[in-house]
C-alpha cells in the first residue's frame, strides 16, 4: 500500500489527496544531484574526495562542494579529517522509521478484521510532527463526514490517534510538538490550550485509549488506542475507529472501545511488545505528563 502525497485540510474536515501524474513530474535539479551524491556515497566502500565525487557525477567541483556542505550540515553526509566524505547517520534513522512503519502496516492489515469493527471505519496513523498521517484506512459501511485516505493528515491534538500517541510521550515532547499558542481547531469542540491538552492526555493515559469527540468533524466520534514496539513506553503508532455519534449507545460505545484496544494490543504483540492485553501505559510514564 503506497502513501499518497500529503493533502491539505479543507473547510469541512475532509482529507483529499490528488496524486501527481507521472507525466507532470519534473525533477528539481539540485535535489536530483543531491540524491545522486548520496547514492554514490552509499555504493562506495571507502570515503570519497570532493574531486572523485565531481568526476563520478560529471558535475562542476564548485556545485558538488555546495551540495556536500549542505548534506553534511543536515547529517546526510559526513566529512572526515582528511576532507573525504561518507554517508551520514540520518539515512539510517530514516531506514529505521521506514522499517517500523512497514512492519506496523503489515500487522494492521493482518489483524484489522475484528468482528466488532467490520461495519465501522478504522484507521492506522503515525505521528508526523504536529500532525498524524494515515498509513491505512478500512472504510466502514456507514458514511462519515470525513473521507479518511492513506497519506491524509490532521492536527494530532484533534484526533484520537494523535492523542493516543501523545499520551505516551513526555511533557516536554508534547509541548515541543504543539507549541504554547492556541491549538488549531477544525470544529468548535475540543480543548483550546496546551495545558488543557496535557490534562486530557493524562486522563487518556489512565483509560488506555483516547477520544475525539466531534473535534475532527461535527457529529463524529472516534476512539483511538496506542501501538507499541519493543523496549519502549512511547507509542509508535495508533489505531482508531470512527462512528456517527448520533444514536451511539453506551453498550455499543463500550464494545467499540474494547475492540479498538484489543486491535492495538494485538498489533503491539505482533511487533514484539510485551505489554499485557488491554493494560494502560505504565505509571512511570504517566508521571511525566502533568
Amino acid at each position: 500500500m503506497s502513501i499518497a502525497p500529503a493533502p491539505a485540510h479543507d473547510t469541512v474536515g475532509a482529507v483529499s489527496a490528488a496524486p501527481i501524474a507521472a507525466a507532470e513530474t519534473r525533477l528539481v535539479p539540485a535535489v536530483e544531484r543531491a540524491v545522486r551524491l548520496l547514492d554514490a556515497l552509499a555504493a562506495a566502500r571507502r570515503p570519497l574526495s570532493l574531486a572523485e565525487l565531481a568526476r563520478m557525477l560529471e558535475l562542476p567541483k564548485s556545485s558538488v562542494h555546495g551540495l556536500m556542505t549542505t548534506l553534511t550540515a543536515l547529517g546526510l553526509a559526513r566529512r572526515d579529517d582528511a576532507g573525504e566524505f561518507t554517508l551520514g547517520a540520518k539515512p539510517l534513522q530514516w531506514a529505521d522509521v521506514f522499517s517500523a512503519q512497514s512492519d506496523v502496516l503489515r500487522a494492521f492489515e493482518a489483524q484489522a478484521d475484528h468482528p466488532a469493527l467490520r461495519t465501522e471505519t478504522t484507521m492506522l496513523a503515525v505521528l508526523d510532527g504536529a500532525d498524524v498521517m494515515y498509513l491505512a484506512c478500512r472504510q466502514g459501511s456507514r458514511p462519515l463526514a470525513v473521507n479518511f485516505r492513506v497519506g491524509g493528515r490532521f492536527p494530532a491534538c484533534r484526533t484520537s490517534t494523535g492523542k493516543a500517541i501523545m499520551a505516551t510521550l513526555p511533557t516536554a515532547r508534547v509541548r515541543e510538538l504543539v507549541g504554547d499558542g492556541p491549538l488549531p481547531r477544525l470544529t468548535r469542540r475540543g480543548v483550546a490550550t496546551t495545558a488543557a491538552l496535557l490534562q486530557q492526555l493524562e486522563e487518556f493515559r489512565e483509560l488506555g485509549y483516547a477520544v475525539d469527540d466531534e473535534e475532527t468533524a461535527e457529529g463524529m466520534q472516534c476512539f483511538g488506542a496506542p501501538i507499541f514496539g519493543t523496549r519502549s513506553d512511547e507509542a509508535i503508532a495508533a489505531v482508531a475507529v470512527s462512528v456517527i455519534k448520533a444514536g451511539l449507545g453506551a453498550r455499543r460505545r463500550q464494545e467499540l472501545v474494547a475492540a479498538i484496544r484489543e486491535l492495538a494490543d494485538a498489533i503491539s504483540r505482533s511487533l514484539g511488545a510485551d505489554r499485557p492485553q488491554g493494560s494502560p501505559a505504565p505509571r512511570a510514564a504517566a508521571t511525566r505528563v502533568v
